[in-house]
């Protein structure tokens, strides 16, 4: 069971400020990427149910491999001002445009990848065999989802509930994912809190002065706490990240 529509994705995406911007060299996760490309070769990926595209927009500007973007909510005019804004243009990257439950692919990819996907669904196992399809021999399945079993959880619950309702919170948990991916056929499996202390509002423009400055003054706090203890841990944490190869 899925937790979320097209007509969710359509208004969520529509209504978001700032979806446009110059990806950085260090954006969330590059180096993983950039590591694995390095280390093995690799010359083609896909990311599903990424629109707009971050991550397959990152792989060919900075990796210079051939890219794809999969997922059922396509808005061509999004994907091209992101392109734009990255020094790239139409067609730089390859879109697929199609439901992943019903979806055949006619190729196979080096990297197979989802960002904040898997978690939309209450079948954990069901939504990462979808991936599978996907992979080539020797290929990487690489995924990663938010962390709501931390503070930030905490915070996504108290301040944005229909949002943290859209998430299954059991599936957020690296050794279960390990798992599945294990239970799948996947080798040399990777699973594990990413990242310092974060958190963030989905919905930030509508919340209440009080909620933006509690959130602000804990972000701070946090910050400060973890520039001390700077390591990966479930309450502070704000990312999960699961790999392995076919």
């Amino acid at each position: 069971m899925n937790l979320t529509d097209r007509s969710f994705w359509k208004a969520f995406w529509e209504s978001r400020l700032g979806l446009i911007f110059n990806i950085k060299r260090d954006y969330v996760f590059g180096n993983i990427l950039g590591k694995l490309i390095a280390d093995n070769g690799y010359k083609t990926a896909i990311e599903l149910g990424g629109f707009p595209g971050y991550y397959a927009i990152y792989l060919k500007k900075y990796e210079h491999i051939n890219t794809t973007l999969f997922d059922y909510f396509i808005h061509q005019g999004l994907i091209n001002q992101l392109l734009e804004a990255n020094g790239l243009k139409e067609g730089d990257i390859n879109i697929i445009e199609a439901d992943l439950f019903e979806y055949q692919p006619t190729q196979q990819y080096d990297i197979v990848s989802s960002f904040g996907l898997i978690e939309h669904f209450k079948d954990t196992k069901a939504i990462i065999q979808t991936h599978l399809p996907f992979l080539c021999e020797d290929g990487t399945l690489f995924i990663t989802l938010p962390n709501f079993k931390s503070i930030n959880g905490w915070v996504q619950r108290t301040f944005d509930r229909e949002n943290y309702d859209k998430h299954y919170i059991e599936c957020m948990d690296p050794t279960l994912l390990a798992g599945i991916f294990k239970e799948l056929g996947l080798k040399e499996v990777e699973s594990y809190y990413h990242g310092k202390f974060s958190m963030w509002l989905e919905n930030k423009g509508t919340q209440s002065a009080f909620a933006k400055a509690f959130v602000k003054t804990l972000w701070f706090t946090g910050k400060v706490i973890t520039k001390m203890a700077p390591f990966e841990s479930k309450a502070l944490s704000p990312y999960i990240v699961v790999k392995g190869k076919k």
